[in-house]
């Protein structure tokens, strides 16, 4: 009988679970190459002990994925079930993690094999010479529900598969030692038998990745005309929730004189229960600062827009007004500055200031988005504008006007009342 092998998954649907960053040194700081723990070979240990911040506090599990480098962090005793039944494929790496005393570590698993069975597997496409990336060309771009040949395997119990790093593949005695000692955070997939997948389900799948990348290349070439997209600055998506494909993604633009923009990427989505083409909630958010950001992931400009987007999501009332005019509105002010803060531990913001510095909507294939700006205000910027009413929101951007450019966020920096 052939060996069974399966896909080693981080398990996503506990919603209390945590959210771990990726690896910085001692003092906060990203290290140069988050993905190399993801390569496939062994990586070179770094003299300082390395830390792992959580991104999204919650339960601690026991093997959890970095949502970007695709870095395991696992608690020890899950490294000494990998050293002890493949301790040729992988290398331990002790690590802290934020906040906990029980010992874990990164486990970078040192094998590739090319063994993906394209024939097998339900979907397979790669990255071609025209998709514009080189670097790409050749491997694969995306694959659905993979399988794999395992007479290419050989006797490995552990490895990552050739073209297709992101995937770990173990043998069926680790997956059974894992389920047996209880690991949490663990899921499996097969990636040996024929496919599951029904030919429905197939055209299912094949219709909403064509909506995907219709919407979302149209709407990344807007986001290339208002500066530099950072493709290195990937902040993790959520899946799930009210966004009208149920994945929250953000994105980062670098522009002039040293600003950052942050947008949201998903809020002009297809509506996935829908399966026709659309532009969602027909807007997307976007805030602009001008002062230092250390770590886009995590940094309180991007959860200031998680936090509206999510209202928006969740209040059809809302989102009408933000389509079509200018809205005041308070959120949750956990992690932001304290200078943002009410009395109340809030955060008020006013939706979709003009600017001549970014334009008010876009057009997508499947209609037009409103470009909706975030002006996030201090305290007593806020009580005025409550107190006053229409004639002080007037007011208020009067004064931004006046002390330019109106639309940045800041965190530090004098109220204009």
């Amino acid at each position: 009988m052939s060996m069974r092998y399966f896909k080693l998954l981080d398990d996503m649907s506990s919603p209390s679970r945590w959210f771990l960053d990726e690896a910085t040194n001692p003092q906060g700081q990203e290290i140069d190459d988050i993905w190399q723990f993801a390569d496939g070979c062994p990586v070179q240990v770094a003299e300082e002990r390395l830390r792992i911040p959580v991104y999204h506090p919650g339960a601690p599990l026991e093997f959890s994925v970095t949502s970007v480098g695709n870095a395991p962090i696992v608690h020890q005793r899950v490294a000494n079930i990998f050293t002890k039944l493949a301790p040729d494929a992988v290398q331990v790496i002790p690590v802290d993690v934020d906040g906990q005393a029980e010992p874990y570590c990164i486990l970078v698993v040192t094998k590739i094999i090319q063994c993906i069975d394209d024939q097998q597997s339900a979907e397979v496409s790669y990255w071609k010479p025209e998709d514009g990336r080189p670097e790409k060309t050749g491997f694969y771009r995306s694959i659905y529900d993979m399988r794999i040949d395992p007479t290419k395997v050989g006797d490995a119990k552990v490895f990552r598969t050739w073209g297709w790093t992101r995937a770990i593949v173990v043998s069926e005695d680790i997956k059974d030692a894992l389920e047996h000692a209880g690991v949490t955070g663990t899921k499996f997939e097969e990636v040996t038998g024929p496919s599951s997948v029904t030919p429905e389900e197939r055209e299912h799948s094949r219709k909403l990745r064509a909506l995907y990348e219709r919407t979302g290349t149209a709407r990344e070439s807007f986001w290339r005309t208002l500066g530099t997209l950072d493709e290195e600055a990937i902040i993790p998506i959520v899946v799930g929730g009210g966004w009208p494909a149920r994945r929250q993604v953000w994105r980062v633009i670098r522009r002039p004189e040293g600003r950052t923009l942050f947008v949201t990427d998903g809020l002009s989505d297809f509506y996935v229960a829908r399966e026709e083409p659309s532009v969602g909630f027909g807007l997307e958010l976007a805030l602009e600062t001008d002062e230092p950001v250390a770590d886009v992931a995590s940094c309180w400009q991007q959860l200031l827009l998680e936090h509206i987007g999510n209202e928006l999501a969740e209040h059809e009332g809302v989102r009408e007004k933000v389509r079509t005019g200018l809205l005041s509105m308070e959120v949750d002010g956990q992690r932001m500055p304290e200078t943002l803060l009410t009395k109340d531990g809030r955060v008020g913001v006013l939706l979709g200031m003009e600017t001549p510095t970014l334009p008010a909507h876009f057009t997508m294939p499947d209609g037009e988005v409103r470009l909706v700006t975030v002006k996030a205000l201090m305290p007593a910027e806020l009580t005025y504008l409550l107190s006053h009413g229409k004639n002080g929101r007037e007011e208020l951007i009067r004064r931004f006007n006046e002390r330019g450019p109106s639309h940045l966020s800041r965190a530090w920096r004098q109220p204009v009342v």
